[in-house]
């Protein structure tokens, strides 16, 4: 216990060199962490683990409620859906879109195993029937994406998303309540873009080009530099901004575009 598991250093290894992000790579760690810590609770080595530990485990995850966190007192209940914007908080059990994440986790781990040495020789959770993981593998562009025909063993269905929305009234109430032209810029290209927040923050001065409308984003999961066009107010209110913090901050063109408003300076994170 506690130490480390050469077959999922093993596996993160094959991660690592297959240029996966740090943040996936923590995400993946914690799913087989889950998984290693269910199989020494049931004494079963990792390598002999079967159809029998992966139904249990899926519903260990589907049961079990999260670790209990601490919640501010005006917190919402578990699993409230907001009444302005339609997101639902945190649930006090697992969601779907997380069981189904674990799930391919722990098989893309075990293929991965497979694959480089030949055990174990049965995969705990397997795939579709009939092959149907691979239907889109020639996917037409032009054509929609078909869904398969049924669910692979133990992979929770997958919940439709609504899209959320927020009134026009409401966001012009939290568009006036902003105090500052930085926090007008962000949610103006937040707005505009449909870019991560994440992705927003990690803008340099180099990749703003107000003369073509663009501003140039990293992707969270690709890592690819992407160009998206954001409206005109996003470019006046950061262009205020800018005027604002002029000889406050670096302006070189690798430094960041958003930085904090109280001294020392420091990179908005």
């Amino acid at each position: 216990m506690g130490g480390e598991v050469g077959a999922v250093a093993e596996f993160l290894h094959h991660m690592l060199a297959d240029d996966a992000s740090p943040a996936s790579l923590r995400s993946y760690a914690y799913e087989l962490l889950a998984w290693f810590r269910f199989l020494w609770a049931v004494d079963v080595p990792w390598d002999r683990a079967g159809r029998a530990e992966a139904r249990d485990f899926a519903l260990r995850l589907k049961l079990v409620k999260k670790p209990a966190r601490r919640r501010r007192l005006d917190a919402p209940r578990p699993g409230a859906v907001n009444p302005v914007t339609g997101k639902a908080s945190p649930g006090e059990t697992y969601a779907a879109r997380t069981r189904r994440h674990a799930r391919a986790v722990v098989r893309s781990f075990y293929e991965y195993h497979r694959e480089m040495h030949g055990r174990p020789l049965v995969n705990p959770f397997p795939k579709v029937h009939g092959g149907e993981e691979d239907l889109n593998a020639h996917h037409n562009p032009m054509q929609p994406f078909r869904r398969p025909s049924r669910r692979a063993e133990y992979q929770p269905k997958e919940p439709r998303r609504i899209p959320r929305s927020i009134p026009d009234q409401a966001f012009n109430e939290l568009f006036t309540a902003l105090s500052t032209n930085r926090d007008r810029a962000l949610i103006a290209f937040y707005v505009s873009t449909g870019a991560r927040a994440s992705e927003l923050l990690g803008v340099s001065r180099s990749l703003v080009a107000p003369e073509d409308q663009l501003i140039g984003v990293v992707r969270k999961g690709s890592r690819a530099l992407q160009r998206l066009p954001a409206s005109v107010d996003a470019f006046v209110w950061l262009k205020l901004y800018q005027r604002e913090m002029r000889d406050l901050v670096p302006a070189g063109a690798d430094d960041p575009l958003w930085w904090t408003l109280r001294r020392p300076f420091r990179r908005l994170e």
